[in-house]
């Protein structure tokens, strides 16, 4: 008997779905930070492969089905590299001792 290929592929997306879930929303604060910067990093490789994909085909058809989703993940992974280091400033700041006014 043989498993579909698309079945197969469904099922280890929905699995890793759950464990991303759950790895996520088991981490503690203080590993948040570190987390965040890990995945701004993931995400500039990210940005290199959607300018590649934006890139490539020939130089008159730059409006290809390719080109299209490589201009979108530009846009999405800037998004998340901006909106994670928003985050990691704030995270930061909550660690940071107030100064207290002298009277």
């Amino acid at each position: 008997m043989e498993i579909d290929p698309f079945i197969f592929r469904v099922s280890i997306f929905i699995l890793s779905i759950f464990v991303g879930y759950y790895v996520v929303w088991s981490v503690t604060p203080s590993l948040h930070t570190p987390l965040m910067s890990v995945t701004n990093a993931i995400s500039s490789v990210i940005i290199v492969g959607a300018i590649i994909a934006a890139l490539s085909g020939e130089p008159g058809k730059i409006f290809e089905i390719s080109n299209l989703f490589g201009y979108a993940a530009i846009i999405l992974a800037a998004v998340n590299i901006f909106g994670g280091f928003l985050v990691t400033q704030r995270m930061l700041a909550m660690y940071k001792k107030k100064k207290r006014d002298k009277k």
